[in-house]
This record gives structure tokens, C-alpha cells and sequence, in this order.
């Protein structure tokens, strides 16, 4: 049945039926009140990104100065949140939810977001999924016949919504598709909200890509919005939010204090926040970032920020989350396994030395790993008395570029990983393994963002001597799409020529897209 103003594309067969009469009038009503103001915050994306590019640089605010110099807190933490030691992420899709939420992990975050292709077939399933999982009757039978179920002891579920930039289309209000945040966030809470909070369980949300306080604010006005018409007490929805934007590290204090009734935590997006420093930067040829693979979390600005996360959400009273490992097992090769672990534990101790309360996994072989350097450097559920008054990291540290170099096998790895990932986020997947790595968007990201900045602004040649042109990139990403051609197996194979043109399109362009997620959305089901 069709609401007032609203154009619903039919739900394909399958998927159940999330979008009952009553979900869609919440989404709608909700839609309706919170545009303008999302309106306003993309446009001051806009408005900040040309100032960047004018070439004003990012810093904290002097409008909120005494509000960072002040002594408060956020609320307290639920129990359940206090050991979130080691998080997995992936996907919503049913075998996925179940093997995270049985892999041992404290949490596992379901993601809407940049693990996911949103088709409307995904989406949908993802929240069906979902139901099934708060209810406890999820099930997956393999093609193999093998039968998945969901254990006793099970990780805490958490859900990303999509951000605040992504737009539903699949679902029209007065001729505009919906906002993808209020979408995820209504219909999880609409059918699953009641039941976690009697049992002391939720809801929980991860928050995305944010690079203001107003936009947390803005979550802050849709969850009480929801609580309210749900019928829960105010701050019974708990969020933790990503700081995975070079402008958001800047705000972290005044994001803290905008969700300050239910914030329990602050994330190290650290792939996302590359992208971002890249994004931020695009017209500065001076802060050229090198090669991916030598933006380590060693690097200083990246060090810094980690750093000054911690200190903030311990000062705050919340947890300070980790980043991503996105190793996977290494099948038929013991010695590249191993070497591949070492390099996880050597992350993941950097991070519980540092500071952090936890971190994240993509695979469930690394739950263990993970959790093994935690136990032994963070005996207690987390160390939020470590107050790490000894960071002191001003703006310049922040923004202080890179050192290093771009190599052959590094440009070409860029459009291998970027092409890859297109091409199967095209054919419906959003979580790719590539080189014995799990990739999402926000991989992608930074390789075309760099490929785009190295074509266009500063670097002129790798480090042995070859000129960066538009010649080498088709060349390059030619040989890519030949070779790619001759094994037609891998995920998104049949996307392939559709993808090379989108990515030809994308860093030939005289302006670096803000999300390849954007484009690429037009061209889903």
C-alpha cells in the first residue's frame, strides 16, 4: 500500500517483508522532518571541501573552544558494552551473521555501509536478515548442504546505517529517494528496537563518515525522534561513531558532546580517514600522499590521530576503538599465513599499548589472534583509566603529509584493487577478497582517490622515472582489465568492461568524485 508522496519499488521475491505499512509511514515521517537539515549539512560539505581547496586547512574550531577545555562526560556505559575487546565486521548477508556473531568476538558490527553493494535485493535481505538474528531463528543452508545456526554464546550485534551522503532510491518521498541513514536506522529499529531493549541488548548503531558536530546532532534529533515514536526512554539507542574523516578528528570533543546521552565510543576508521586526508587535500600538492602501502598507522599524522582519539574518549568516559586487520587465512601456504598473522599481532599490539579499548577484525580466523594480544596487555574489559595525558598533537601534526614514494607495482596495484572492487560492488558484492586481503569501499577509495591526485595534481613520475600520464594509467589499466579477462572466476567478472569504463571516467575527470559509491549507485538494480 503506497503512502502519500511515496514511490516504493516493489520488493524483489524473497525477501520477506520488511517494509510493512507501518515501517514505511516511520521512514516517510522521518524523511520528511530531517531533509532540510541534511540538506543544509551536505551543502556545507560542499561549501568546506571549496575552501580546502582554496587552500584553507582543516583545524579545531574557535567557536567550541570552552567546550573542549571543560570537564564533563558522556552517560554511562552499559555493561554490555564494557568488554568490547574485539569487534568483526562484514556484511548483512545471512551466512556472514551468522558465523560473525558465533566467532567469539564481543561485537560484531552488520554493515549497511561500505561492506555492502546496495542493491535493493541487499538491503532488504540485510534487514530480514537482521530480524532473524534478534529473534535467534536466522539459519543458512549452504549449497553444499552444510547447515549454519546460531550458538548460545553469541557477539553483541551492532548495525551501521549508511551515511549521510548515500541516498535510497529504491524509495521515493515526494519525488526525492529517502535519505540511506534514516532508512537503515528506522526499519532496524522498527522491528527490532522493542525486543533489544527489554533484554538489556540494544539497539546498537555504529555512525559513519561524519565530519561535523551538527551532522552528530542531526543523529542525535532522528534516534530521539525514533525513541519517541517507538516508546523508548531517551538514550535507550547506544551509538558509537566512526571518525574515519580527516574534518571529524577536528570535532571529536563536540561529537562526544552532541551524542552525549548515548555515545559509548569513538572508532579509528583509518582506511576511510586515508581516503578522507586525500579527499581533503585534493588541490594541495603538497600533502600528496605516497603509495598505499607505506600510509601506515607508523606514519605521524596517522599516529597523531590515533593518539589523540584515545586521550579524548578516555577524558570523555567511552571506549576508544581500534582499526581494521583485514587479513584472511592464507590457504596452502603456511609461511605467508604466518607472516600475514605477525603482521596482525604487530597491529593489534600497537594499538592495546597505545591505548585502545579494542579492535576490529574482517575474518573470523583473526578473532583469536587479536583477542590473545588483548588479553594479555588489557587484563580488565578496557583501560579508560589510562587518560594518556602525555598526547599533545596540535593541528599541523594532523595534516603533516607522508614520506615515501609511488612504485610501478604500487600505481598498478591502485587499479587492480580499485577495478576489482568495482567491478564486484557492480555485480552486488561489497566485501571482496583481493590479494588475501577482505576489501570494502573503503579500499577502493583511496586507490582511485590517489590515481585521480597523481594524474592530476603534483606527482609526475614514479620512482623509477616513469612520467605519471593519462597514457600510463589507460595502459596500465588496460593490462589490468586483459589479464583480469583471462580468469573469468574472480568476483564481478562479468562487470568488467562495465567497470573499466566507470574508473577510466572517474580519474580522467577534471574533478575527483566525493564517493565512487555515488556513480556507481546509478548503475545498481
Amino acid at each position: 500500500m503506497a503512502l502519500e508522496g511515496e514511490t516504493l519499488r516493489p520488493p524483489p521475491p524473497g525477501v520477506g517483508t520488511p517494509l510493512n505499512p507501518s515501517a514505511l509511514a516511520l521512514v516517510l515521517e522521518l524523511d520528511r522532518l530531517f531533509r532540510p537539515a541534511r540538506m543544509r549539512l551536505l551543502a556545507r560539505r560542499t561549501e568546506r571541501q571549496a575552501a580546502f581547496d582554496a587552500g584553507e586547512l582543516p583545524d579545531f574550531r574557535p567557536d567550541t573552544a570552552e567546550l573542549r577545555a571543560s570537564d564533563w562526560q558522556v552517560a554511562e556505559t552499559p555493561p554490555l558494552l564494557l568488554d568490547r575487546r574485539v569487534e568483526i565486521t562484514g556484511p548483512v548477508d545471512r551466512k556472514m551473521i551468522i558465523n560473525a556473531l558465533n566467532s567469539g568476538a564481543k561485537v560484531f558490527m552488520a554493515d549497511f555501509e561500505d561492506s555492502l553493494s546496495p542493491t535493493w535485493e541487499n538491503v532488504l535481505s540485510g534487514h530480514r536478515n537482521l530480524c532473524d538474528a534478534v529473534t535467534g531463528t536466522i539459519a543458512y543452508t549452504a549449497p553444499d548442504g552444510r547447515e549454519y545456526r546460531l550458538r548460545e554464546k553469541r557477539a553483541v550485534l551492532m548495525v551501521r546505517p549508511r551515511g549521510w551522503h548515500l541516498p535510497e532510491k529504491h524509495l521515493q518521498v515526494d519525488g526525492r529517494p529517502v535519505s540511506a541513514s534514516i532508512f537503515d536506522a528506522a526499519l532496524f529499529c522498527f522491528h527490532n528496537a522493542r525486543a533489544l531493549a527489554a533484554r538489556g541488548e540494544g539497539p546498537f548503531l555504529y555512525l559513519p563518515k561524519l565530519q561535523s558536530a551538527e551532522e552528530a546532532e542531526l543523529w542525535e534529533d532522528v534516534l530521539a525522534a525514533l525513541e519517541l515514536r517507538l516508546g523508548l526512554s531517551v538514550g535507550t539507542i547506544k551509538v558509537t561513531v566512526l571518525i574515519e574523516t580527516l574534518p571529524a578528528v577536528f570535532e571529536m570533543d563536540e561529537i562526544l558532546y552532541a551524542l552525549r546521552r548515548r555515545i559509548v565510543g569513538l572508532n579509528c576508521g583509518r582506511w576511510d580517514y586515508i581516503f578522507s586526508y586525500i579527499k581533503t587535500f585534493r588541490r594541495h600538492p603538497e600533502r600528496i600522499l605516497p603509495e598505499r602501502g607505506q600510509v601506515t598507522m607508523e606514519v605521524p599524522f596517522l599516529r597523531a590521530y590515533s593518539e589523540l582519539l584515545i586521550r579524548t574518549c578516555h577524558r570523555r568516559g567511552v571506549h576508544a576503538m581500534g582499526g581494521m586487520a583485514a587479513q584472511i587465512p592464507i590457504k596452502g601456504d603456511p609461511v605467508a599465513n604466518e607472516a600475514a598473522l605477525a603482521k596482525v599481532r604487530a597491529d593489534k599490539l600497537r594499538e592495546v599499548r597505545a591505548g585502545h579499548d579494542g579492535t576490529w577484525v574482517a575474518h573470523p580466523a583473526l578473532v583469536p589472534v587479536a583477542q590473545a594480544v588483548f588479553d594479555e596487555h588489557m587484563p580488565g574489559p578496557h583501560q579508560r583509566h589510562r587518560l594518556r595525558e602525555d598526547v599533545l598533537v596540535s593541528r599541523d601534526d594532523l595534516i603533516r603529509p607522508a614520506e615515501g614514494s609511488i612504485t610501478p607495482a604500487g600505481f598498478r596495484n591502485n587499479v587492480e584493487v580499485a577495478l576489482r572492487y568495482l567491478a564486484a560492488w557492480l555485480d552486488g558484492l561489497g566485501c571482496v577478497p583481493i590479494h588475501h586481503l577482505m576489501e570494502d569501499a573503503a579500499t577502493a577509495e583511496i586507490a582511485r582517490a590517489q590515481l585521480w591526485q597523481w594524474l592530476h595534481h603534483g606527482r609526475s613520475a614514479l620512482d623509477d622515472g616513469s612520467p605519471i600520464t593519462p597514457s600510463l594509467f589507460r595502459e596500465t589499466l588496460a593490462e589490468v582489465s586483459n589479464a583480469l579477462s583471462a580468469e573469468p572466476t574472480w568476483p564481478g567478472a562479468e562487470r568488467l568492461a562495465e567497470a573499466e569504463a566507470l574508473l577510466a571516467e572517474l580519474i580522467e575527470a577534471e574533478e575527483l568524485a566525493d564517493f565512487l559509491t555515488l556513480p556507481a549507485y546509478e548503475r545498481l538494480p
